[in-house]
């Protein structure tokens, strides 16, 4: 196998640990340069991380000949251009989630790869950790019979504890992100679901500005139904108190049901089975993203299948879509 040389575009809070430290500890893999628009702030990247070289232009970046694989990890808004960049030079790229803005610009990307001998990996990382690995061993194995209903609440106060919260909040501004906290963390809890149950049939939802407090969608709820008869109802509040957070699956079954978390400590699934109750624990991962990563490289080197590609994006984008545009007046 050939060495993946990485050059991270948007070397932001992001790539810090979930990231960034993961594309140099997997096989066959290397990070060797990054690039952010503050120069200070990437020269200052590449020394705490031991990163080769640095940039303050993603173009001088791409252009860099020891470089052959990218991962796009800015806000959404630059991810079609950087990467319809990269493919045209060629180059691998790994887009962070969203993929893009709307399910229009990732069609687009899906044209581009066609044309480029380049491929493309998208960053929906929890398809590939073991905690989420186990629930869908369990449902494969059909502990819990036929699945009838599958319930998301995602409550959580106008400031997120899930996400960073930095000066400049581009999750809270619809140009970057493409909505609010909702585009930022369901991507997450939808893929997942397309992972554990395959093709959808039908979806739609609504989505409101109930607080007012910026400019993005703070409740949106919604409806999947797949084609196997899987129903999943979603609620997604970005808007309540504190003590009011919530943040859990519980999947419903004829036999039984599992329930577990998305984000939050502890890392824990309940299966239930009749009058049986088992609690399956797991310790946290020092880099969330390094599982997925190492079937990317894999792929980009001709190992093995795609873990996430461009389409099945475009389904998520799709349902994200539904679930948010138009919204309600």
């Amino acid at each position: 196998m050939s060495k993946i040389t990485w050059g991270i575009i948007g070397c932001g809070n992001v790539t810090e640990k979930k990231s960034g430290p993961a594309l140099s500890k997997v096989p066959n893999s290397k990070l060797i340069a990054v690039m952010r628009r503050d120069a200070e702030k990437a020269a200052d990247y590449a020394r705490r991380h031991n990163v080769a070289k640095w940039y303050d232009d993603g173009e001088k970046l791409m252009d860099d000949a020891g470089i052959n694989s990218v991962y796009v990890a800015t806000p959404p808004a630059s991810h079609l251009d950087y990467t319809l960049a990269a493919l045209k030079k060629g180059l691998n790229v790994y887009i962070e989630k969203p993929v893009t803005l709307n399910a229009a610009e990732a069609i687009v990307i899906a044209d581009a790869v066609k044309q480029s001998s380049g491929k493309v990996s998208i960053a929906h990382y929890r398809r590939a950790q073991p905690f989420f690995l186990k629930i869908k061993e369990l449902l494969d194995a059909g502990l819990i019979g036929d699945i009838r209903t599958v319930q998301i609440r995602m409550w959580q106060s106008r400031k997120p504890a899930l996400v960073t919260h930095l000066e400049a909040n581009w999750r809270v501004n619809p140009a970057l992100s493409g909505g609010g906290y909702f585009h930022d963390l369901s991507p997450h809890q939808l893929d997942l679901m397309l992972y554990f149950f395959g093709e959808p049939e039908y979806y739609h939802g609504h989505a409101l500005n109930q607080s007012g407090v910026n400019p993005c969608d703070d409740h949106v709820s919604g409806q999947l139904i797949f084609k196997s008869g899987v129903v999943v109802d979603g609620s997604w509040c970005f808007n309540v108190a504190e003590e009011e957070s919530v943040d859990s699956c519980e999947i419903i079954g004829s036999k039984g049901s599992i329930r577990f978390p998305f984000f939050n400590a502890p890392h824990t699934i309940t299966l239930r089975t009749g009058n049986n109750e088992e609690l399956i624990n797991f310790a946290p991962l020092e880099h969330v993203q390094q599982p997925l990563i190492e079937k990317v490289v894999n792929y980009f080197n001709g190992q093995g299948p795609n873990p996430c590609s461009i389409d099945e994006a475009i389904v998520l984008m799709k349902i994200i879509d539904a679930f948010t545009l138009p919204t309600l007046p």
